[in-house]
């Protein structure tokens, strides 16, 4: 999955936004703006928080902001702040966005219309033994 980049007028609004929630800690610019970029791919990728890449910083310190931040409903009010905006609609943090396995949209397993093995009969058929 490739990085996330923000645009300067992008995280110019986001900065902005971020600024007048009150309680929201945003620190140095480039390292908020490395975490909301890093919070962003994860919600695309859908990956594993280990799997973080370090250009997002250490994945754990990331997970925990993130954490917090959903804890307080900042990442909700982002998206409905955005919402609206043509210019910021792709960084909408939404669950339709994160990929999941076929097999939690129902897929049939990948030997389904397969015919059986011929071991798996030869087992069926035979004596249990004990040992």
């Amino acid at each position: 999955m490739s990085s996330v980049k923000l645009s300067p007028e992008q995280w110019g609004k986001i900065l902005e936004f971020l600024r007048g929630c009150a309680g929201l800690y945003v620190g140095q610019e480039t390292d908020c703006q490395r975490f909301i970029a890093g919070g962003l791919w994860m919600s695309r990728s859908g990956a594993q928080w280990r799997l973080l890449p370090a250009e997002y910083g250490h994945w754990n310190s990331v997970y925990k902001r993130f954490a917090r931040w959903a804890d307080r409903g900042s990442w909700s009010q982002m998206q409905q702040c955005f919402a609206d905006d043509p210019d910021m609609e792709d960084l909408i943090i939404d669950s339709t966005v994160v990929r999941a396995h076929p097999c939690a949209a129902g897929a049939p397993p990948k030997r389904a219309g397969k015919p059986p093995r011929p071991w798996a009969a030869a087992a069926a058929a035979s004596a249990r033994r004990s040992t």
